[in-house]
């Protein structure tokens, strides 16, 4: 009824975990075997192991319980007498060409230049700023941050030009100047950059070259001559068209440079009609009109779509042109009979 002496025998350990043990030693001894060729180190260790694995002999405790203990063999096998120590063996090793091929060449890093290119060029933007912003403190209103009249008036004195020349006409218009007699802080700061000024020298120095350019390239006059129309609308008023008087003084500076020699008919015209005032689509017209007519008003085409405003000039000059041509004849035919 009771329990035997063989009931209480405690069963021999399964031999599953030495086998796995041994498959791994195994495949960990080709490894080095790979590594660690015949004619570097002696075959002792290598027949030391497979002595182990191959032969009858039991692995010792510190091998077959588990993978730390397994490494540490195979540490103390490396280390041996008979392949001398690892750095020994590390020395004598040979590495295939493929692996140099396989390694990334080693570049000269620029990464300290390029933070120095970053914090030069940071420096030289900050120093710009403070420059041009003390440049405009010099003219800027006393209470709005803004140049207005009197501080533009002080600039065109340092700049040695009229307040009504066309040089600062093409200062206001590389500024982008949003409304006559004031540049604000950003339009001023900008503006000048675009410019690549910085002084009241070297602006003195860039407009002339600005208005030679203006003189022989059509698409910056144009742009010029668009944004003129601009700058003298009153816009705190939301002004849309520019009065008659306005529009004729802006074409008179305008057209300081690459003056049509109709002008001074279009602007004798003006003053002599009662005309409201100029909007947008004629005043960006007659630049056209002036290119394609020049000084021979017989090209006019009152089919085309010109505005009303242009008709009627065609038709006072034409008038003109025959009350001439009549009074001419009644002067010949008066000399014919005395």
């Amino acid at each position: 009824m009771g329990n035997c002496w063989p009931c209480f025998k405690v069963p021999n350990p399964q031999t599953t975990t030495q086998q796995t043990t041994v498959s791994e030693v195994k495949e960990d001894t080709m490894e080095l075997r790979r590594l660690f060729p015949s004619n570097t180190c002696s075959k002792g260790a290598m027949t030391s192991i497979d002595s182990h694995i191959n032969g009858s002999k039991k692995l010792s405790s510190t091998t077959t319980t588990t993978a730390t203990n397994k490494t540490s063999t195979f540490v103390n096998i490396v280390g041996s007498d008979n392949c001398g120590s690892v750095p020994a063996v590390q020395n004598n090793i040979r590495v295939p060409k493929a692996f140099y091929a396989r390694l990334p060449p080693l570049g000269k890093s620029n990464t300290p230049n390029s933070f120095n290119t970053i914090d030069n060029s940071k420096q030289q933007k900050d120093a710009l700023d403070l420059k041009l912003n003390a440049l405009f403190d010099q003219y800027k209103d006393p209470v709005e941050d803004t140049i207005l009249a009197d501080g533009i008036e002080r600039l065109c004195d340092d700049l040695q030009l009229s307040p009504d020349d066309f040089k600062v006409l093409v200062l206001a218009w590389k500024l982008d100047a949003e409304q006559m007699c004031q540049f604000t802080r950003a339009e001023f700061i900008n503006g000048l950059k675009s410019l690549n000024v910085d002084s009241i020298s070297s602006i003195q120095l860039r407009l002339p070259n600005v208005v030679n350019e203006l003189s022989q390239n059509n698409e910056m006059f144009k742009d010029l001559y668009r944004f003129t129309f601009r700058f003298g609308l009153d816009i705190t008023t939301g002004q849309r068209i520019l009065p008659t008087d306005m529009a004729i003084v802006l074409w008179k500076l305008v057209f300081t440079i690459r003056e049509p020699p109709l002008l001074k008919k279009w602007l004798l015209f003006l003053d002599n009609h009662r005309i409201r005032g100029i909007p947008r689509d004629t005043w960006n017209m007659f630049l056209n009109f002036a290119e394609i007519i020049g000084n021979d008003l017989g090209t006019y085409d009152d089919t085309e779509a010109w505005p009303s405003l242009f008709d009627d000039f065609v038709e006072y000059e034409n008038d003109q042109m025959n009350q001439n041509v009549i009074k001419d004849d009644i002067k010949d035919n008066t000399n014919d009979r005395d």
